[in-house]
């Protein structure tokens, strides 16, 4: 999309950017925004994505489950006293995270979403490598997916139900 479609689509509370996050000591990040449907049930009517399209095709609902899990994390952000600020983290390597969630003393927050019940220790790459870049200032990162344990995957890093949003 070009940017006066999506200017157009940000008017009309359709679409909403996603800013990268960085630090201005590591300069290998990519600060191009992440665009994220604000209705992904729209979104699938729009684009004609139906059940049984995604049953056939599942790598379709990556995106749209990210964009799903990002616009509940910012409602539910709603009930915290202090403002929390959302960007996505890529670096230069295409390395990425789907949600940094910072908080007002810089502390950071990364959230991965998986599409999947089984995981791999590579799904938590994107996480380590955040970790790595944002040192002290990470407190925890969790990879949303499709099963129904809470398994860590080492310092810090935990697989967590993406039911798990609800309760």
């Amino acid at each position: 999309m070009d940017a006066i479609t999506i200017a157009f689509l940000e008017q009309l509370f359709l679409v909403e950017r996603l800013p990268a996050w960085h630090a201005s000591e590591y300069r290998r990040l990519v600060k191009t925004p992440k665009i994220h449907a604000v209705d992904t049930g729209m979104m699938c009517a729009l684009r004609g994505i139906t059940r049984r399209r995604l049953l056939r095709n599942p790598a379709e609902l990556g995106s749209l489950l990210e964009s799903f899990v990002y616009n509940e994390l910012r409602k539910q952000a709603l009930w915290v006293d202090d403002p929390l600020t959302f960007h996505h983290y890529r670096d230069k390597d295409q390395v990425e995270v789907d949600l940094v969630i910072e908080d007002a003393a810089g502390d950071c927050y990364g959230i991965e979403v998986k599409a999947a019940a089984s995981l791999r220790s590579h799904d938590f790459s994107g996480l380590r490598r955040f970790r790595r870049v944002a040192g002290d200032r990470f407190r925890i990162g969790v990879l949303l997916y499709d099963g129904d344990h809470t398994i860590s995957f080492g310092d810090r890093l935990f697989a967590v139900p993406i039911g798990a949003l609800w309760s």
